[in-house]
């Protein structure tokens, strides 16, 4: 599917200024979506608390999570640096659903959802807790504002979720709400569906899209030393788009034998999703790993 070239996004979440006060039904499906309800009996978020970003992470393979490498070291940052999370609300190339779906499982299992890796990869658990009032309140508020969507209570957490946060949060403390990604999204409907979440970032929730600003497994050599210079090409310009035009970036697939870079959509739609809810963009780290994955992270703010 080919996007418009000129795509505006929609900014219904940032135009409050331009409401007029007496349209009551409008002013309701217009205000934030909040994570109120589902921390009603915890310590008031108070007024200077740090807003958090959100994140863009390249999980690469599902080796990511053994590894000791520079993206494993600047995942290891991120969780040092930021003040810690209430919790984390996710979207993972590795859901897609035929409809939006919040995952409100209270404890998700660690899903080793690939084949044909080391013993090790399937020993290790991720044991961090779900958030399902949080789940709960999201999907009424998207639900109120005419995104259809619901609860999934026993979804498990993919590698796309895990593997990075294993080194994001090694203790597993926060607690994790998955969001699918729909089929029938593509880069706009993930970046408008990040707006209506930005809000969250000023209540101590950490918003992530984890997916990979590369991905041909075709072209993967896992022993190799070398870049994929098609790929890092496509890296860098999209980057660029990121940081001048946005609805060009929303327009990727304008690119010259984009498929080479990404046959399918999904692992890069979660960046959209980061997107929409901050749109400076700020480079984390950047690297290419078995020649051909680009496993940049990005912060938005």
């Amino acid at each position: 599917m080919r996007y418009p070239k000129h795509a505006t996004p929609s900014r219904s979440v940032h135009n409050s200024q331009t409401r007029h006060p007496q349209d009551e039904s409008e002013s309701k499906v217009r205000a934030p979506i909040t994570s109120a309800t589902a921390f009603e009996g915890t310590p008031t978020i108070t007024a200077n608390t740090a807003k958090l970003p959100a994140l863009f992470i390249s999980h690469g393979a599902p080796t990511l999570a053994i590894e000791q490498s520079a993206t494993t070291s600047a995942l290891a940052r991120i969780g040092q640096n930021l003040p810690k999370p209430r919790a984390i609300i996710i979207m993972s190339a590795h859901w897609q659903s035929a409809k939006l779906e919040i995952s409100s499982n209270p404890q998700p299992k660690t899903w080793h959802d690939f084949s044909g890796f080391s013993p090790e990869l399937y020993e290790l658990q991720y044991p961090a807790i779900g958030q399902p009032a949080l789940a709960e309140s999201l999907a009424q508020q998207l639900t109120a504002r005419g995104i259809s969507c619901s609860v999934n209570p026993v979804r498990a957490c993919d590698h796309g979720v895990w593997a990075p946060l294993r080194h994001l949060y090694p203790d597993a403390d926060v607690p994790i709400v998955q969001i699918s990604l729909p089929q029938h999204y593509d880069s706009i409907a993930c970046y408008q569906l990040g707006a209506q979440l930005s809000h969250l970032r000023d209540e101590q929730i950490l918003v992530i899209g984890s997916g990979n600003i590369t991905h041909n497994l075709q072209a993967l050599r896992w022993q190799a030393d070398s870049i994929d210079q098609t790929a890092s090409a496509f890296k860098q310009w999209l980057l660029q788009q990121l940081k001048i035009d946005i609805p060009t970036a929303l327009d990727w697939q304008q690119y010259p034998d984009y498929k080479d870079i990404h046959p399918s959509d999904e692992h890069l739609l979660p960046l959209f999703f980061a997107l929409g809810t901050g749109q400076r963009v700020s480079v984390v780290h950047q690297s290419m790993a078995h020649h051909s994955l680009g496993m940049d992270i990005y912060r938005f703010d």
